[in-house]
């Protein structure tokens, strides 16, 4: 028997790749082309940095006598007192290049403190709301019933003691370079 010359070896190979090629070309390059849609959608992300800082009530007075309020920023281990008024500040920039959809911020109030009533607030226009069952549900007034002398069950505002979540909805879209700054105040029982 002869043995395959090679030319005859390289035909086969040729003839072989091409026959492959079609059947696996068009996966490979969809892949290749999902892989780089992929590379190019992470490049174009959001990218929503927040930070959280506490501060103390200052409570003085000026050159007149009239009380002063300013506060102090907190930092380390630092030591609170039963009345001493709280305010956490959440600050926060969107350094991606493309808009955040949908960005909700939620924050806690701290075990051993109660919500002051009336207190939050934020720069950007956004929908604050509560929670009084640990962040299982928000509203934006939150009712408690309460049992009247008569027997009637009524709708009441729920206590400040109630309240155990703050709640911002900054809208559909946060853009590029937006910041974000939202406070609340608690006291230190």
């Amino acid at each position: 028997m002869k043995r395959p010359s090679k030319k005859m070896l390289s035909g086969l190979a040729i003839a072989a790749l091409v026959a492959v090629v079609p059947c696996f070309g068009t996966p490979v390059l969809a892949s290749l082309k999902e892989a780089g849609a992929a590379i190019a959608q992470s490049l174009n992300r959001p990218q929503v940095k927040l930070n959280l800082a506490v501060e103390k009530q200052m409570v003085g007075q000026d050159q007149k006598g009239q009380p002063t309020v300013s506060w102090k920023g907190l930092s380390g281990k630092v030591s609170v007192a039963p009345g001493d008024v709280l305010r956490y500040v959440v600050t926060g920039q969107n350094t991606g290049s493309s808009a955040a959809k949908n960005l909700v911020v939620t924050q806690p109030v701290s075990q051993g403190t109660t919500y002051v009533l009336g207190s939050a607030a934020n720069e950007n226009g956004a929908k604050t709301i509560y929670s009084i069952d640990n962040g299982k549900t928000f509203v934006e007034k939150p009712t408690v019933q309460v049992k009247l002398a008569n027997g009637k069950v009524e709708a009441q505002p729920a206590p400040a003691e109630a309240y155990t979540h703050v709640r911002w909805n900054f809208g559909k879209s946060f853009d590029p370079t937006a910041t974000v700054k939202a406070a609340y105040q608690v006291k230190v029982r």
